[in-house]
């Protein structure tokens, strides 16, 4: 039955909530929130209104809309915000950064703190302190803390755990006071870490002048390398503290955000102060949905933000009033678990701090332009040139495909996946040759081929059958086009392939000269030509080596297992401890076919017995060795053989 949108008009009710606007397909276009879902989604289907074109073009392709009440305007803040980040709608403005910020955590719940660095801030009874926008930054303060105040790094429990082990190596080179010994008293060792705390509260008067009186004392007993260590340590607490920048005295916790805005690109900054002081900044970037004013997409950044991030702070200074500003504060204040309030400074210091916000905003907008420009020649562009080049429409999705081997041993085939230029690794697949002994590279990518493209099949038939309109998985989506390497011979096979499947995808070579290197494309049996300084020949030719890449990788590693396995596997009373005991004694292959009995039975594993049947197997004739699974490693005198030549198809590559 088909949806009737008087009827469903008529059935909304007069609370709040969510609606989600859905297209043909059941894609979601648009998910928001309402105070009077009845009032609100009713207004969408007026005429005349004034909602501009991006608007009515949403509402043009509305197949049907659903609702979920809710039993306050916040409540439908907090599951709209959830929707969005699930769905990610086509008309919503969207956060594209989803990053989470490292943490200083000081366990001081436990009797013998230790300081760790953390992505989560939880309420455990320890202290946090961040968040930080350079996690290298927090790992070397982390152990600058660490080697100054000497504080444990292990998980022991203490002190359930105290003296049941012997201390670790940052004892015996004087960087922990080894608690786990009974060394120093829970009251000494908590003194050292109220020094920490003070640190990372940004007093490093105290320290600087400890550390500065320890050097001096070392350097007049001629204890020159403690002096250097104290100096080392005294460079780096200077480095930390220079860092660190005043931005007022009140010692506040503040966010300042400011964004800059080009077609429908946005850059948000965001500068963090903590206890007064700037400890960093990030830029995010997002999709400004259709017709939002700056006004919106600030706020729908401000709810999108803060939903993920544990920490709140007290106070956040905006760049322009947003909407919904008392009831956003309410839903922060309810996170943080007090008051939060959302400032727009009019005037002094606070208004100049949005300013640069808004500046540096500006300025990574218009250098990213450039770069992204710059990426979408190398990627978008030359796949519109390849596509200009075989006289396609356009190729959004390129599947590439090759064969490694060597002399039809562990024949293995490979299917990168670039979209829109790029590659897309998600979607990248390997196959093991099922049906075909022997150097036989065309039958090899008929049967990979033929593989993928039935299965992909099968999937789809799947799908239609459960009355799914979506694709799922690398299989289902067939490409746009077919990078084949090399020349006629492959790509009619592929063409076989297809016309036996019943698919017409078109199908292109990648051709290469006597120097391996791509010349041109092979396309409907004339062999054309390709500027070899042009955007598109770069990308046919990195689509070309990843696919060598992740063939010979796929190759090497069932390579490598099988040749541990035809030489020590097949030994009788020898299995996978024994094989590791052996790999650990003698480091090679060549050491273990070289050692006499006696050096064989000195592996704690190795009995006498199974010793000397290891030193037999390597000095009998080969048919009782396992050459038939490709394996060429020694002749009848022992002797190492060189391996077989590679045939000519994966020679060249590898």
């Amino acid at each position: 039955m088909g949806f009737c949108f008087e009827e469903e008009l008529k059935k909304l009710p007069n609370k709040p909530g969510v609606y989600i606007m859905r297209d043909a397909q059941d894609a979601i276009l648009y998910v928001g929130k309402a105070v009077n879902l009845h009032n609100r989604v009713r207004s969408y289907f007026r005429e005349n209104i004034g909602r501009g074109p991006q608007i009515d073009k949403m509402v043009s392709l509305i197949a049907r809309f659903e609702y979920i009440v809710t039993d306050s305007e916040l409540e439908a803040l907090v599951l709209e915000n959830n929707l969005i980040k699930e769905h990610l709608p086509k008309y919503n403005t969207l956060l594209k950064d989803d990053k989470t910020y490292p943490y200083i955590k000081v366990t001081v719940g436990e009797d013998y703190p230790r300081i760790l660095f953390s992505r989560e801030m939880k309420k455990d009874r320890s202290r946090y302190f961040g968040p930080y926008t350079s996690a290298a930054a927090v790992k070397d303060t982390i152990e600058l803390l660490n080697k100054l105040y000497q504080l444990r790094t292990c998980h022991r429990n203490l002190p359930r755990d105290i003296g049941q082990d012997r201390p670790c190596l940052n004892y015996h080179i004087g960087q922990c006071l080894a608690p786990c010994q009974g060394n120093v008293s829970r009251e000494e060792y908590r003194q050292q870490v109220e020094q920490a705390l003070e640190f990372l509260n940004g007093n490093y008067g105290t320290i600087l002048k400890e550390l500065e009186r320890k050097m001096q004392e070392a350097a007049e007993t001629m204890e020159f390398e403690e002096a250097a260590r104290y100096r080392d340590l005294l460079n780096s607490v200077k480095s930390v503290a220079q860092k660190q920048k005043i931005t007022d005295s009140a010692g506040e916790d503040r966010d300042i955000i400011a964004l800059a805005q080009e077609d429908r690109d946005t850059v948000i900054q965001v500068f963090f102060v903590r206890d007064g002081r700037l400890i960093g900044r990030e830029h995010f970037y997002m999709v400004r949905g259709e017709g939002c004013a700056k006004e919106e997409v600030l706020g729908d950044f401000v709810k999108q933000f803060y939903a993920g991030t544990p920490f709140i702070p007290r106070e956040l200074m905006l760049q322009y009033e947003v909407p919904d500003r008392e009831l956003i504060e309410a839903w922060l204040g309810r996170r943080k678990g007090s008051r939060v309030k959302l400032l727009v400074p009019k005037k002094g210091t606070k208004e100049k701090l949005v300013e640069l916000a808004a500046q540096n905003a500006a300025l990574i907008l218009s250098r990213d332009k450039e770069r992204i420009k710059r990426e979408e020649g190398r990627t978008i562009g030359a796949a519109r040139e390849i596509a200009a080049l075989l006289g396609l429409e356009g190729v959004n999705r390129m599947e590439a495909f090759d064969i490694s081997n060597i002399s039809g041993f562990a024949n293995v085939g490979s299917m990168v996946v670039f979209e829109k230029g790029k590659p897309k690794r998600s979607d990248y697949r390997k196959f093991k040759i099922r049906t075909v002994a022997g150097p036989d590279d065309y039958a090899c990518m008929r049967e990979v081929l033929t593989r993928r493209f039935v299965h992909g099949m099968d999937e789809r038939q799947e799908l239609e059958e459960k009355e799914i309109d979506r694709e799922f998985g690398s299989f289902t989506r067939f490409p746009d086009l077919i990078l084949m390497d090399g020349g006629r011979g492959q790509v009619n096979i592929a063409l076989a392939v297809l016309q036996e499947l019943g698919l017409g995808i078109p199908v292109c070579g990648m051709v290469k000269d006597d120097n391996h290197r791509t010349r041109g494309l092979y396309y409907n049996n004339v062999e054309i030509a390709i500027d070899t300084h042009s955007e598109g020949f770069k990308l046919i030719t990195r689509i070309q080596d990843e696919a060598h890449r992740f063939a010979i990788e796929y190759h090497r590693s069932l390579r490598g297992r099988a040749q541990v396995k035809s030489m020590l596997d097949d030994i009788p009373n020898v299995g996978p401890a024994r094989r590791k005991a052996l790999m650990r004694h003698f480091k090679s292959m060549e050491e273990i076919r070289k050692a006499s009995v006696q050096e064989l039975a000195e592996v704690p594993e190795i009995p006498e017995r199974i010793a000397e049947e290891i030193y037999a197997f390597f000095r009998q004739g080969k048919e009782t060795r396992p050459t038939e699974r490709g394996s060429a490693y020694s002749d009848e005198k022992g002797a190492a053989r060189p391996a077989e030549k590679e045939s000519a198809h994966s020679a060249e590559k590898e």
